[in-house]
């Protein structure tokens, strides 16, 4: 037997109703006619009173007989089945597991910590139960190699101005990697016959170690695209400038004034702080 087989046993009321009436029946004869023999007709029916399961919703009983695998109750509800079995409580129900923060290098050989939440239950019970030894510990150890492996394979952020332009990362790529760590988990984690409902990163940030210098390098980034834009508009204010002044003849402006004014233009806009204008009533060379 090398799969699953899905067993419906005798019905427990009925059961019940049987091993009552043997058993009474069996003390009253015996109180009766004042003879021993029922005795064995007692300890019979306490022998059937271990073939009494229970099965809750979305619960499962794989049952053994001598080490041989017989079958696996799913089906909720009261059963009787062979006192000898040996029954194994199983849980189909869903479960969540939030892994420890790992500390791995990423595509770029950068430490991250990184964390994953995983939501998966039990979907082959034979696999469960026979083919790893135990289930819930290979679901958390095939994780944390699942992720290990997806955080190698991406870099935690593109880097442009190094060369480094990726199309998917860590830290911006959320669906993207949560479908790869999904399939990766899913693929490790079917030899136990686990099923993986949902799988995404709970943490994600650098390692102690280089946080500061990527924090700074992020903030130093920023401001170098905020100024690129910042002189990207100033240019295009100043020409519009020139152009208007030009265009209703308000001043006629040589190339000297033209730099002159360009040059205070370029400074109150690109400045850092409010500029304070000074007023010259002479010419540009006083």
């Amino acid at each position: 037997m090398k799969e699953e087989k899905i067993i419906v046993p005798a019905n427990g009321y009925f059961m019940l109703f049987l091993f009552l009436l043997v058993f009474f029946g069996s003390i009253a004869t015996m109180i009766t006619l004042k003879t021993p023999w029922p005795i064995i007709t007692i300890v019979l029916s306490l022998v059937m009173a271990f073939g009494f399961v229970m099965v809750q919703p979305n619960g499962s009983r794989v049952l053994l007989l001598f080490g041989k695998y017989v079958g696996t109750i799913k089906k909720n509800g009261f059963y009787w089945v062979n006192p000898f079995y040996t029954k194994k409580k199983i849980s189909l129900r869903a479960s969540n597991f939030d892994s420890e923060r790992l500390k791995v290098n990423d595509k770029l050989g950068n430490p991250v910590m990184i964390s994953t939440i995983l939501v998966w239950r039990v979907q082959d019970t034979y696999k469960a139960a026979f083919d790893v030894d135990n289930y819930e510990n290979f679901v958390r150890v095939q994780t944390d190699a699942a992720v290990r492996k997806l955080a190698s394979m991406y870099p935690y952020d593109n880097f442009a101005d190094e060369g480094h332009d990726e199309d998917i990362t860590l830290r911006s790529s959320v669906n993207e990697v949560s479908e790869a760590l999904e399939k990766e988990i899913d693929e490790r984690l079917s030899i136990a016959g686990i099923e993986v409902l949902e799988a995404r990163i709970g943490y994600l940030a650098y390692a102690q170690e280089i946080a500061n210098a990527m924090l700074k390098r992020q903030q130093a980034t920023a401001i170098v695209a905020a100024r690129h834009k910042i002189v990207q508009g100033a240019v295009s204010m100043v020409e519009m400038a020139i152009e208007e002044l030009n265009k209703n003849e308000i001043v006629e402006l040589d190339e000297e004034r033209k730099a002159a004014m360009v040059s205070n233009l370029m400074v109150v806009l690109c400045g850092d702080k409010e500029a304070a204008p000074v007023v010259n009533t002479g010419t540009l060379s006083h």
